[in-house]
């Protein structure tokens, strides 16, 4: 994994409106979408040791101006997001029954659609990444001629140093069929350093019928990295020729379970930009998924409560056997600063 000192992550994907139920019929607005949910999530656990980035599109409206405002003051880089006239973000509404959620989009106008048609833009955002992370939903909105750029992109980008990270994160309904689900995530599979699939996806899409049927066949592939998410089940991760499991830790009081997979994305090359290995990063990411999941609704870890996602991240980091001290009376707009070695996390 890799050594920080200014790392540079980027994420591709869409953001849309979130509408996330807060009781009695009322609903709060936020922002959230698979990749962004990952990347910010990345923003908050290592803080300014890291460039964080998001690639996407979004409209000129108030709306598209407030979710950029967010990033920014929430320590992303958004020179790469686009702007488009036409255009504005989709939207999501939650529904609940009991934890677990259904889901509304309204996305036909989503600006995200057009996020790969400028290549040179695209290359420019990826230069110099260290960690490009996408989803299966990234490609699934993309026509094939920006699905063709964005792979060009991205092998580009691997050439000069950069690791992709891919999360299959299959939702069939935007695909037009099973055919282009194979035929799609296969050929980024191709060009995918570190594989993020949860065990659901992969058993109804390519027929495995075990996670370690899964972590063979991504092996198989070439793929050097994997961490295979599994719900509450035992999560199995493979690196540097070896295969392993990680069990999940048990948690109480989850009110949403919405983003929790994308919370784990997060921890996971988080951990690893934090120089853990695989094992430790798969406790880092389940762990940030449980401590987050038990306290908020909706896909973000509503982490604009500082303080708590601090407290969070010291109980997470502590166990695995990583130095994790305060710096006294120093802040970084309203959150708490600790180091981790030589890595800053707020």
């Amino acid at each position: 994994m890799l050594e920080t000192g200014r790392s540079k992550i980027v994420a591709i994907g869409e953001a849309m409106i979130e509408l996330a139920p807060v009781g009695d019929g009322l609903f709060k607005q936020g922002f959230a979408g698979d990749t962004f949910n990952t990347v910010w999530h990345i923003a908050q656990l290592l803080g300014n040791s890291v460039d964080t980035s998001f690639v996407t599109r979004v409209g000129n409206d108030k709306v598209s101006d407030t979710f950029v405002q967010i990033l920014r003051k929430d320590g992303l880089d958004v020179s790469a997001i686009g702007r488009d006239a036409e255009r504005t973000m989709g939207l999501y509404l939650i529904e609940l029954e009991g934890v677990e959620r259904h889901f509304q989009y309204w996305r036909n106008m989503s600006a995200a659609r057009h996020l790969a048609d400028d290549q040179a833009a695209l290359e420019s955002a990826v230069d110099r990444a260290e960690i490009i992370h996408l989803s299966g939903i990234t490609l699934a909105i993309l026509t094939a001629a920006a699905r063709d750029t964005l792979f060009d992109v991205l092998a580009r980008a691997r050439k000069a140093g950069a690791r992709v990270s891919f999360d299959p994160n299959i939702r069939p309904q935007l695909w037009r069929d099973q055919s282009e689900v194979h035929d799609t995530v296969s050929r980024f599979l191709s060009i995918t350093d570190i594989a993020l699939p949860s065990f659901d996806d992969e058993a109804a899409t390519w027929g495995d019928t075990t996670p370690d049927a899964t972590i063979a066949r991504l092996v198989a592939l070439g793929i050097n990295e994997i961490a295979l998410k599994n719900g509450a089940g035992t999560m199995l991760f493979h690196g540097a020729g070896t295969t392993g499991q990680c069990e999940t830790p048990s948690v109480t009081g989850i009110k949403d379970t919405t983003g929790a997979g994308d919370a784990f994305n997060a921890g996971y090359p988080g951990g690893g930009i934090a120089r853990s290995i695989a094992s430790r990063c798969g406790s880092r990411g389940s762990g940030l998924v449980g401590q987050g999941y038990s306290n908020v609704r909706g896909a973000i870890a509503k982490g604009r409560n500082r303080k708590f996602l601090a407290a969070k991240l010291e109980q997470l980091i502590n166990p695995v056997e990583i130095k994790l001290t305060r710096l006294p009376n120093r802040k970084n707009n309203g959150r708490s600063r600790f180091t981790l070695g030589h890595v800053t996390v707020f």
